[in-house]
């Protein structure tokens, strides 16, 4: 008893102790992302002669604006409602609804007050670049409500602050701007059966090509077509500017780029971290499709009734906490909109010298492609994949779950790190409730990344066995 009651005391102490330094270790990070706002809005007006608006207050009142009939590209229409703002991207020929997560906007810290103290510069400044804009009015117009901050959003250029390498930019030099597939086939190209890898937050597709793919069996190889997509933002997909990497057009891309460029008409699924998010989603789209889908560290958190879920999942998976290193790594990425651009200027600007730099420190012995997946995407990209995957599907996810559990045949296995920092494990086990035929793996000792790197071998066998499990007793090419 004596030794259990100083057990619980220490670790009390030692939370009062870790809430008491965030609240003036995230006070002091308030500030600075404070004074940065005005610094970048700055250097964006040197650099691009244009002022840029940012997430730090609300967004202005949506006002009216006229569209001609003969407007190219998009526009956007913006209603807030509930964890949501809704956005109407118009063409000629299609009107496309989207939404965009709260979080984006909503982040109160305790300079919530001196923020609104320049609410009304921003407007000003808002209101500026509105009139920078301006153009004659065509002969037939139709009067629409605007949000002017999310048009600005979406009619950047690209920024100076993000890599402008060949690597980063090659996708600028093709026409169809499609989603990069690393695809590893049979060399008869008659593969029976399909498996697509979706990636995690702040990665690549060399998560799964450096580790998993040479690992895998000869006799896999040989009956299985291995497809890795880089994300709408990641490794050498298009980063395009315009985008909002909403939900829709994470998934939309997906679909485009493998399931109807590769005319997949059924695979197996397997996803890491954000990518279990995306990978739901598709398995829901694509019942039919989907032959086995297996889940890696899924962040997935059960919200209480009556409590708005994307706030709740910021909270839980950025926690404004300093210890352990990894939440407050992902405080500061989901709170500080400007200081995580700064670190997207000093690291994903310079990955390469950080590349080379790492080769030359381990004398060429350390393997750098999760550098490149960490480092190899915008802050544009990150920013609002982070906000409008992550913390806006926080309501969502339950909904996919039963739609998984109920209207689904396939086999549903979910792996998790028992030593995971970033997303709990009791997120699997929460998995397992929504979806009792779920099987669920908690491997001891390894943690977000781990939990593939450093056991590829292992867990391309444990994939290999339920890819067989789940095969039909008759299988026919794809080719």
């Amino acid at each position: 008893m004596p030794t259990t009651r100083l057990k619980l005391h220490s670790m009390g102490f030692s939370r009062w102790l870790n809430r008491t330094v965030g609240f003036f270790v995230f006070f002091i990070l308030d500030i600075v992302d404070f004074l940065l706002c005005f610094t970048y809005k700055t250097l964006d007006f040197f650099f691009e002669s244009e002022w840029k608006p940012c997430y730090c207050c609300p967004p202005p009142e949506a006002k009216p604006i006229a569209a001609g009939g003969s407007r190219v590209g998009k526009m956007i229409v913006s209603e807030r409602s509930g964890e949501y703002s809704k956005v109407v991207s118009l063409t000629r020929t299609k009107i496309h609804l989207d939404e965009i997560s709260d979080t984006l906007y909503s982040r109160p810290s305790l300079l919530n007050r001196l923020t609104k103290l320049v609410k009304c510069f921003k407007k000003d400044v808002v209101k500026c670049c509105d009139e920078s804009k301006k153009r004659s009015p065509s002969t037939k117009k139709t009067l629409l409500t605007v949000n002017s901050t999310v048009v600005e959003k979406l009619q950047r250029t690209p920024r100076w602050s993000d890599c402008h390498c060949t690597f980063c930019t090659s996708w600028l030099s093709s026409s169809n701007h499609s989603l990069f597939v690393n695809v590893q086939q049979p060399k008869d190209n008659k593969a029976q059966e399909n498996v697509v890898f979706i990636h995690g937050f702040l990665s690549s597709s060399t998560f799964w090509t450096e580790t998993l793919f040479p690992n895998f069996s000869d006799s896999a190889k040989s009956n299985y077509r291995f497809l890795a997509v880089d994300l709408l933002g990641y490794g050498k997909s298009p980063k395009p500017n315009d985008s909002l990497y909403t939900l829709k057009e994470h998934l939309g891309m997906i679909e485009r780029s493998v399931i109807s460029q590769f005319r997949l008409k059924t695979f197996h699924l397997v996803a890491h971290s954000l990518g279990c998010i995306l990978a739901l989603a598709l398995t829901v789209k694509h019942p039919g499709a989907i032959k086995s889908l297996t889940l890696l560290a899924p962040p997935y958190y059960s919200v209480p009734k009556g409590v708005q879920g994307t706030q709740y999942v910021m909270r839980k998976v950025a926690p404004k906490e300093v210890w352990p290193p990894m939440a407050f790594g992902a405080s500061v990425a989901s709170w500080y909109e400007h200081i995580s651009r700064t670190v997207s200027l000093v690291l994903c600007k310079n990955h390469h010298l950080l590349e080379f730099l790492t080769r030359l420190l381990t004398r060429n012995r350390m393997r750098t492609y999760l550098i490149e997946g960490f480092l190899c995407h915008t802050h544009n990209a990150s920013w609002h994949t982070l906000h409008n995957i992550i913390f806006g599907s926080g309501s969502k996810v339950e909904a996919y779950l039963d739609h998984v559990r109920d209207n689904v045949d396939c086999e549903v296995t979910v792996f998790h790190g028992g030593r995971d920092e970033l997303i709990p494990v009791e997120c699997s086990y929460g998995v397992k409730r929504k979806v009792p035929r779920a099987r669920i793996h908690v491997v001891p000792d390894k943690d977000h990344i781990t939990i593939v790197v450093g056991r590829q071998k292992e867990f391309a066998r444990e994939l290999e066995l339920i890819w067989r499990r789940s095969t039909t007793p008759q299988l026919h090419s794809i080719n």
